[in-house]
């Protein structure tokens, strides 16, 4: 491998290479944009989540076969006054003219007008300022269309009622979604290039250096969004949040690589005048290095596709075939830009012959010193720091509510806490449970079951809603005393679950209990949460450590490489909750959260883990091994705490984001990037080298 890329580098590096390199990659682009559709027109809101054989899932499904209307897409109007309680005949004429103007994708409109009073009650809070009214439209509406029925509603609701309509529920959720991501893509590049391009400025003062990697990084986002628009075509649905995720990803790493690269070419064209002499000399330094680097990246990416919730498994091609692009780009389009520019690549401070690579009274030249003398009270430090700082993850709480990483001011989040505030907390998503018996069930038995059922942790109520022609099935709807997104109410439904062969025996049927609803899928999403995340970080470590040891042809080299990166992860969920609920008072988190920073710090923090190593490795052939560590601190330092901050920076974006998923995501991944940053590869890890890397022993000069 070392060769192959150490040859096709050298080629880059001549004038010649350089031209064919840069026609073949605008050629690529110009007839991918001419031919591919683009990834935007296969962007959805959500996929679906859970594998086909969660139990909730086989639930929904046998719902779906025995009760009728339960495929239909619920659409839940929570009305509102502020001044006096709702009157029934004001619900009562809305209604009337909603079912008169037979808008397209209703289904059912509720009849308020012929139930008995009894029946009516149920829709009102206690104090009659809030109503809760299920409206059922056509499944196989499109978000567009779904929006346009409810805008519909709205303005009869506006013409025939003073009140307040908010519409939550699935309908309601995916409208509000779909408007809240509508932007989001050309804010978020615009975001993200205005802020690397600002730091590169301030941080290295060149214009020229600063527009090359955003260039290069430009030029792989074409691609890579044609690329992914294949894949769409192909079926391949891709979700607005991955895409947000991928488009972070790609700037970071490609100006990440694009740091390394300049930063040897600069080192070399201080003691080369011939600029594609320079570059084939920094890309024998850096090219592999960047390789691996970029390769451990895709390898953890495409660990993913061995996950069993959807949206993971999502991340595996969409990642993947980004970082395969990035790796391609970091070798051949990077180097060739760079050599095309050459020296003016750094005006106004063009490096000369005969400069010094690296100043001797440099910041990381002192911190190399440093760790070097005093190896045990830096790692110390450092390991005392991470440890307290990895500690608090024993306090972490999650969040298993979508609605709550959404903006306060979204109708959909508007309406549910109406709904929670006014009404019985379990009545904002009931649990269908189902029974599938082998014989017909009496009225005693249906009796039995309900009150078995009702008997259980936390139900707050039961009642029975369809039972089959046969009478063989039977659905109950199933109320909690709690929110039903709480962890408890959680417990409670899997408590249940695992007792249900019990619950049906004691009510002496024959059969089998589902149990299909909100709640249910939280604990198929949770469970399987919990074990996708064990699955990742075993298999990402197991895999990122077997290529360390080809990398370094040493198996106690990536024991602490790995070790600090898994360490720093810790610290990074744990410091950042922390600072979360200290500066943006956030005390819970998506159980997404870990699995999403776990994947990003562990692939993203190895890089430098390698850029690290790999310069220490080479001169180690020449120096002592604590020369070697400081010198590679004093040579990489520099390049590696830039481009850190860049990458923390760029991570930060999605903290503009009005999902407080993705904001709580990039702000954890940017404090662990400069943990990586500034503390493992610039203290940390040195350290370790110099306690543990030995110096080869010296051969015995021969006597003449």
């Amino acid at each position: 491998m070392k060769n192959v890329l150490q040859s096709v580098t050298d080629r880059i590096s001549t004038k010649r290479g350089m031209w064919i390199t840069l026609g073949i990659w605008a050629l690529i682009t110009v007839l991918l944009a001419t031919f591919a559709p683009s990834a935007q027109d296969y962007q959805v809101s959500s996929i679906e989540t859970l594998p086909e054989d969660a139990q909730s899932v086989v639930a929904s499904e046998k719902v779906d076969t025995y009760v009728e209307d339960s495929n239909n897409l619920p659409a839940l109007l929570v009305f509102e006054s502020t001044e006096s309680e709702i009157e029934l005949s004001e619900l009562t004429e809305l209604f009337n003219a909603i079912d008169a103007e037979n808008i397209a994708g209703i289904e059912e409109v509720i009849p308020l007008g012929e139930l008995p009073p009894q029946a009516t009650e149920g829709f009102f809070s206690a104090n009659e300022e809030a109503a809760l009214i299920p409206l059922h439209l056509n499944n196989t509406l499109d978000t567009p269309e779904i929006k346009d029925t409810l805008n519909q509603i709205q303005h009869l609701t506006n013409q025939h009622t003073d009140l307040n309509l908010y519409v939550t529920g699935p309908a309601g959720i995916a409208t509000d979604t779909n408007d809240l991501f509508s932007r989001v893509d050309l804010v978020l590049i615009m975001s993200t290039v205005g802020i690397i391009l600002v730091l590169l400025v301030v941080i290295y003062r060149s214009p020229l250096l600063a527009l090359i990697p955003l260039v290069a990084a430009g030029w792989v986002y074409l691609i890579v969004a044609q690329l992914l628009g294949l894949l769409g075509k192909a079926g391949l649905l891709m979700s607005t949040q991955s895409i947000s995720i991928m488009t972070i990803l790609l700037f970071a790493a490609v100006v990440d690589y694009s740091l390394f690269v300049f930063s040897r070419f600069r080192e070399e064209l201080k003691t080369h005048e011939n600029k594609h002499n320079a570059m084939k000399i920094a890309m024998r330094g850096t090219g592999l290095p960047v390789f691996y680097s970029s390769g451990t990246v895709l390898a953890a990416m495409l660990i993913l596709i061995f996950a069993s919730l959807g949206d993971y498994q999502n991340f595996a091609p969409i990642f993947g075939t980004t970082l395969v692009v990035i790796m391609l780009a970091s070798v051949t389009l990077v180097p060739a830009l760079f050599t095309f520019f050459g020296r003016k690549s750094f005006w106004p401070l063009i490096p000369r012959v005969g400069q010094s690579p690296v100043k001797t009274n440099s910041f990381w030249s002192k911190v190399g010193r440093f760790v070097t003398k005093k190896p045990i009270v830096s790692v110390s430090i450092i390991g005392l720091f991470i440890l307290v700082s990895a500690s608090n993850i024993l306090n972490l709480d999650y969040e298993f509510n979508m609605l709550k990483s959404f903006p306060e001011d979204m109708p959909s989040r508007e309406g549910y806490e109406i709904v929670e505030e006014n009404f019985e907390a379990g009545s904002l998503a009931p649990t269908t449970v189902l029974f599938e018996g082998k014989d017909a069930v009496s009225g005693d038995e249906q009796e039995a079951l309900m009150e078995n059922l009702s008997e259980q942790p936390l139900v707050s109520s039961v009642r029975i809603d369809q039972m089959t022609d046969d009478e063989t099935v039977i659905s109950y709807s199933m109320t909690f005393e709690e929110n039903p997104y709480e962890a408890q109410t959680m417990d409670a439904l899997e408590t249940i679950r695992n007792d249900s062969d019990a619950i049906v025996e004691a009510s002496n049927l024959n059969g089998y209990l589902f149990f299909a609803g909100e709640t249910a899928t939280s604990v198929d999403d949770r469970s399987l949460n919990n074990r996708d995340l064990i699955l990742i970080i075993v298999l990402e470590s197991i895999l990122i450590f077997v290529m360390l040891i080809f990398l370094t042809r040493s198996f106690k080299m990536p024991l602490y490489m790995m070790g600090t990166i898994l360490v720093s992860f810790a610290a990074a969920l744990g410091l950042g909750m922390f600072l979360t609920n200290l500066f943006f008072d956030i005390d819970t988190i998506s159980n997404r959260v870990p699995v999403y920073a776990f994947i990003f710090l562990v692939a993203l923090g190895i890089d430098y883990n390698i850029m690290l190593v790999s310069r220490f490795m080479e001169e180690k052939e020449k120096y002592p091994a604590k020369k070697a560590v400081e010198i590679a601190v004093a040579n990489t330092g520099g390049v590696i705490s830039s481009a850190g901050i860049i990458l923390a920076t760029t991570f930060a974006v999605l903290m503009t984001q009005p999902i407080q998923l993705l904001f709580v995501f990039g702000f954890i991944v940017a404090v662990g990037i400069l943990i990586d940053t500034f503390l493992i590869r610039g203290v940390l890890l040195p350290g370790l080298l110099v306690l543990f890397e030995k110096d080869k022993p010296r051969e015995p000069m021969k006597s003449k």
